[in-house]
């Protein structure tokens, strides 16, 4: 079966599609990319007769050449039957004039499940259709939301080992507490001593560790990742996309082929690398609109071709967003650069020697065709949560909040405007709280909660209120220079 899976570095490193599914990252230290992406009719009455598993089932279809329909099918199923909390799956809300697409319905509440609740059945199939019998052992570095996903998607089960880092003061509360209360024999979570930065870099230093993937190997283990440098991440979120556009059709907000802006909350650059491959596939996007936070490294490059990670790393109410290197702009460098591979493998060396590089203006043009970009700050943040709360009786959480304000102050009325909703309002509680001016907001976090739904009149997600009866099992916190030393003594300790 012919190979489409490529490294964003080097045009010979192949896989197929379940070989890098089950790899996570390129051996030479890219990401596997498809060379050639199919094209998908997005504007027939056929998008509109679909529900959102079809819609998956049709992406995947184009996506994983070595995958049978029949077993394409019991992924979707098993992913997204009767596992999240809105039939719809990710249901497209009206407020105001604008459309705000909810991916916050799954079991933890954020937008990874809609990935992490497919990624493990992709897995378990990928092990089927390669014929191999190894463990995997995922190693995931999280600002917050992966982590918890990943979690909850592959706890228990079997043919995985899962070890989740995040950074020690870079995640709230409850975003803290649903990991450190995390069931399953078959996972492990700590923290890191830095931020998520110091996480994935720590990781992906793991990944390229030759003595340790021996030593795996010896116990019968491979590595592998469920962080969106992963393409059994990546390509599940092209299909809410897909369903946003088509239920701006059924719901006739739209007419076909109309044009329309994304404007997506980001730190690692995964989801709204997702749009852009919808955009390929077809889909009638104009603009995707990189929302950031006071980390606006990607704001600035994408405005002027110059990525620079040298610089102060801000703490903000939008933990998800603090990151200084998104690895998934590799991929666009791939696309915009006319697929250069030296070009690219050139570029994310300088990144690593240098924490900077340059695009040329060709690659910046390509990149500016589709792309916009703004930035917020956490004051601005609190502003938009209590205008939005005051004018249309709608939360948004921190991350929601920065792409919201980054719509408005672009102020672009010409085509219809859907911000991507990355995460419950009950995640980040105290922001909330703040941006819609609680008076005597309680410390305690449950409590707190229980303040914001009488005062909202709305509901936490009973995943989240549950956790106040868990018992913490995890609570280490690591430097971020023996992260290899733990992960040897935690698959000690899961293997026995």
């Amino acid at each position: 079966m012919k190979k489409r899976y490529q490294s964003t570095r080097n045009e010979d490193v192949l896989a197929t599609s379940s070989e890098a599914i089950l790899t996570g990252m390129s051996p030479d230290g890219g990401l596997f990319v498809l060379k050639d992406i199919p094209r998908y009719m997005t504007s027939s009455e056929k998008l509109m007769d679909k529900n959102y598993q079809q819609l998956a089932i049709d992406v995947l279809t184009l996506f994983l050449e070595d995958f049978t329909l029949e077993q394409i099918e019991y992924c979707v199923n098993k992913a997204y039957t009767d596992t999240f909390s809105d039939e719809k799956v990710t249901p497209l809300k009206k407020v105001g004039e604008h459309y705000i697409l909810e991916l916050f319905h799954g079991p933890t509440s954020a937008f990874k499940d809609i990935a992490l609740a497919l990624l493990p059945r992709l897995m378990e199939t990928s092990l089927t259709i390669q014929k191999r019998s190894e463990t995997l052992l995922i190693l995931t570095a999280t600002s917050g939301d992966t982590g918890k996903a990943a979690l909850e998607g592959f706890k228990d089960n079997p043919l995985v080992k899962l070890i989740v880092f995040y950074p020690d003061q870079g995640v709230s509360n409850i975003q803290k507490l649903q990991m450190e209360t995390q069931e399953g024999l078959n996972v492990r979570v700590t923290a890191i001593d830095g931020h998520f930065d110091d996480a994935q870099t720590a990781v992906k230093t793991l990944f390229n560790d030759e003595d340790l993937k021996q030593h795996l190997n010896q116990v019968g283990i491979q590595l592998s990742s469920a962080n969106s440098i992963n393409i059994g991440r990546l390509i599940p979120q092209i299909v809410y996309y897909l369903d946003a556009y088509r239920q701006l059709l059924v719901n006739h907000d739209i007419q076909v082929d109309e044009l329309v802006d994304f404007i997506v909350p980001t730190g690692n650059f995964g989801d709204i690398l997702a749009g852009y491959y919808a955009k390929q596939l077809g889909l009638p996007i104009r603009k995707l609109v990189c929302a950031s936070n006071q980390n606006h490294v990607l704001t600035d490059f994408l405005s002027t071709g110059c990525y620079d990670s040298r610089r102060q790393f801000y703490k903000t109410s939008s933990p998800s967003m603090d990151i200084l290197i998104s690895s998934n702009l590799e991929r666009l460098l791939f696309y915009a650069s006319g697929q250069d591979e030296p070009y690219v493998k050139k570029c994310m060396e300088t990144l690593a020697t240098t924490g900077q590089f340059t695009v040329n203006q060709k690659v910046l043009t390509n990149i500016q065709q589709d792309f916009a970009c703004g930035y917020v700050t956490d004051q601005e943040v609190l502003e938009t949560i209590g205008e939005v709360y005051k004018e249309h009786h709608y939360l948004l959480d921190p991350h929601t909040a920065v792409a919201y304000r980054v719509m408005k102050e672009r102020g672009d009325e010409l085509v219809k405007q859907v911000v991507l909703a990355t995460a419950s309002p009950y995640k980040f509680l105290e922001t909330v709280a703040k941006g819609i001016q609680m008076k005597n907001p309680a410390e305690d976090p449950f409590r707190l909660m229980l303040q914001l739904e009488e005062k909202t009149n709305t509901q936490a997600p009973s995943s989240l209120k549950e956790l106040q009866k868990k018992p913490v099992r995890f609570s280490d916190c690591l430097d971020k220079a023996y992260i290899k030393d733990y992960v040897v003594q935690q698959v000690k300790e899961l293997t026995k």
